[in-house]
């Protein structure tokens, strides 16, 4: 059974850093490809960064590039994405979500591309 487990999120203030983790289960680590995804009150999902298998081809929405950088170590079969300079507008729900690819490069930005999901941990950022 595939597990998606985020961690790490809080309350903070504008300009901020917070690290949030997904530990992965039942998915061999190098199989997959990650991402992260986010959602906002009144707003859709909006992706927000994307990782390859291997860690070597990395994917930003314009509005966190420079800001955020996600990470993985295979070795712990675990995701990271690491937010700095943090603000009111980042406020949402963040989601960890994988798929299965053969492709080294593939890093996929639309929800629609992960099977799996976790459950969404909660990040707000007051000014």
């Amino acid at each position: 059974q595939v597990q998606l487990a985020e961690s790490g999120g809080g309350s903070v203030h504008a300009g901020d850093s917070l690290r949030v983790s997904c530990a992965a289960s039942g998915l061999t680590s190098s199989t997959y490809a990650a991402g992260w995804l986010r959602l906002a009150p009144g707003k859709e999902r909006e992706f927000v960064a994307a990782i390859s298998v291997n860690g070597g081809y990395t994917r930003y929405a314009d509005s966190v590039k420079d800001r955020f950088t996600v990470s993985r170590d295979n070795a712990r079969n675990t995701v990271y994405l690491q937010m700095n300079s943090l603000k009111p507008g980042d406020t949402a729900v963040y989601y960890c979500a994988a798929v299965y690819s053969a492709n080294y490069y593939y890093t996929g930005r639309t929800a629609t591309e992960y099977n799996y999901w976790g459950q969404g941990i909660q990040v707000t950022v007051s000014s």
